[in-house]
């Protein structure tokens, strides 16, 4: 099936610099899945080690889910712990992030946006200009991992701070719970609770042999599933597949497929990834609705298979 892939069918590569703590292993799990707007990184690393220099995004918002393991997020000088269940919210602008294990490896899922850069470059003032700064377009010795290094190691405070809002715990938060004949799941809001505002982060429990949220797709949002236990079929347009822990999925917007998750006798638990574009609309064909979540509308359609107006959609503008 398209854009369905698993963790153990997808290359992994190391990142490191020799002699320093910058030493991971990354599996590029949304481009394996052919996401498009979104992006997915497993991400292990070794106690002592980190995964990335301490780094900030202008304007794509991150979230990590941690999926075995303990350590610490370092974030503008302060460190908290953090531990399997976790997630955390990284917003644009709030501060360089990194994460380091500490006691035993730290695995963690990174989801992000795939936000365009705007960058201007000034060919005779030789420089790029990336909103409020700007740098020498000469191109500098060294990659900008090795860079970090020989600024020294990173600073660690003595000692760790209170937890912060933008990191919760997937038990901590409250379940919201969906019961209706044939379909019974649970799901936890987690980047809301973290406090995410242009993507979002679900954990979902499917009872056994349950059907989980109603078949759809999206106008404008991308979505990411990562099957974390259990077993399950997943329905994609007219395509079925088997799914189990490992399976990563990716919805791009506007492809009129529809998709739906239906549990084993085991249950299905997994993470679902998503953007929130005020535009988007979501259709679902099963009782002909469409939900208009930029202005909090849904409501029940006919689909049309031919246009009846005077003029045609599709050329009007």
């Amino acid at each position: 099936m398209e854009h369905l892939t698993h963790s153990d069918e997808t290359a992994s590569e190391r990142q490191e610099v020799k002699d320093s703590d910058i030493d991971a292993l990354w599996q590029d799990l949304g481009r394996a899945a052919c996401s498009v707007n979104v992006g997915l990184c497993r991400i292990r690393f070794e106690p002592g080690k980190r995964p990335t220099p301490a780094h900030d995004h202008g304007a794509e918002e991150e979230i990590f889910y941690v999926l075995a393991g303990r350590g610490l997020s370092w974030r503008a000088g302060e460190t908290h712990e953090v531990r399997a269940g976790d997630c955390l919210v990284y917003r644009p602008d709030a501060g360089a992030h990194t994460l380091i294990a500490v006691g035993e490896p730290l695995d963690v899922l990174a989801f992000g946006e795939r936000r365009p850069a705007e960058l201007a470059h000034l060919p005779r003032a030789g420089v790029l200009w990336a909103g409020p700064a700007w740098v020498d377009d000469a191109v500098p010795a060294g990659h900008p991992f090795q860079r970090e290094v020989e600024a020294g190691r990173l600073p660690m405070p003595e000692k760790v701070s209170p937890r912060p809002s933008w990191i919760v715990h997937r038990d901590d938060v409250p379940e919201v719970t969906t019961e209706r004949p044939g379909r019974h799941y649970r799901r936890r809001l987690l980047g809301i609770a973290a406090g995410a505002r242009t993507t979002g982060l679900q954990h979902v429990v499917i009872a056994p042999d349950g059907r989980g949220w109603p078949r759809h797709c999206h106008g404008a949002n991308e979505e990411l599933f990562v099957i974390l236990g259990g077993s399950g079929t997943l329905r994609v347009g007219d395509e079925e597949a088997a799914v189990h822990a490992g399976h990563v999925l990716s919805r791009p917007a506007g492809t009129g497929l529809a998709h739906s998750f239906r549990a084993g006798p085991d249950g299905l638990e997994y993470l679902a990834y998503g953007q929130r574009e005020p535009n988007d609309i979501t259709y679902y064909p099963d009782s002909g609705k469409v939900a208009l979540w930029g202005v909090g509308v849904i409501g029940r359609i006919e689909r049309l298979d031919y246009w009846d107006g005077e003029d045609d959609p599709q050329t009007e503008h």
